[in-house]
């Protein structure tokens, strides 16, 4: 039992029940800083300047790449078989009407300026460049296939921008390889991972690292209970060796 001081009466707080209200605070404050993550990173959609697009490329049978980085072939190998040639160094025929996200194969010839030969020893058909890839535009790719331009000064206030995006270039997709995408903005004030986990195991009993990151209220709760018995002090060390736990104004560790 805890006796606690409350408008000059003596309350007794049964140990089981501090435990039950602390669980409850904590679990309380992920969801909340859940929904706050998701918030600030809403699901990104294709734009009406993109559906339009699309639309205009399932009109043609054969799509090009309309970009600089595809027509650059300095990296293409000379003097080689033609079926050896990376993807990077081709030239594909896509069907638009294939079923999105099903693998099919599709007839490349070697762009322009690369040097290359068939092999004497195999047929013209066996000699044909067949390539496998998933029907999908070059908008539709995941986040890992494709580098976006980094914008500089971006804030909290400005969750997303608008950004040109270009897939690898040995990723084979429909459409133009260089399309424009909302991107969060990643941003930082200058909170390190390691200082606040460092906190958090040393003297976070206390509320040091939800002083440090911003979370004051938290702070001030952990404070006076004693890091919820510990508990709550050991959930804070998982939660930010884990990076799920951040700084109050949704900036990113260092």
């Amino acid at each position: 039992m805890i006796p606690t001081l409350l408008y000059g009466r003596c309350v007794r707080l049964n140990w089981k029940s501090v435990v039950f209200l602390m669980m409850s605070l904590i679990l309380s404050h992920i969801r909340i800083t859940q929904s706050s993550v998701n918030s600030n990173n809403p699901e990104v959609t294709p734009t009406k300047l993109e559906k339009i697009s699309s639309d205009t490329d399932r009109s043609a049978v054969t799509i090009n790449s309309s970009s600089k980085s595809s027509s650059d072939t300095s990296h293409c190998p000379n003097d080689t078989l033609c079926t050896d040639l990376p993807n990077s160094c081709l030239q594909c025929t896509y069907n638009p009407q294939c079923v999105y996200g099903a693998e099919i194969n599709v007839t490349c010839v070697p762009k322009t300026n690369v040097l290359c030969h068939a092999d004497r020893l195999k047929t013209a058909a066996q000699n044909e460049i067949r390539r496998t890839m998933v029907c999908r535009y070059c908008y539709q790719t995941e986040r890992w296939e494709h580098g976006c331009e980094q914008k500089g000064g971006c804030n909290s206030i400005d969750s997303q921008y608008k950004t040109n995006c270009t897939v690898h270039p040995e990723l084979l997709c429909m459409g133009h390889r260089t399309f424009m995408k909302k991107i969060p903005c990643n941003w930082t004030q200058g909170y390190r991972w390691s200082t606040t986990l460092i906190l958090s195991i040393t003297i976070g009993g206390f509320g040091a690292d939800r002083f440090f990151l911003g979370h004051w209220q938290e702070g001030i709760g952990k404070l006076f209970s004693f890091g919820g018995l510990g508990v709550w002090t050991l959930i804070d060390v998982l939660l930010i060796s884990l990076h799920y736990l951040g700084p109050a104004d949704g900036s990113l560790y260092i």
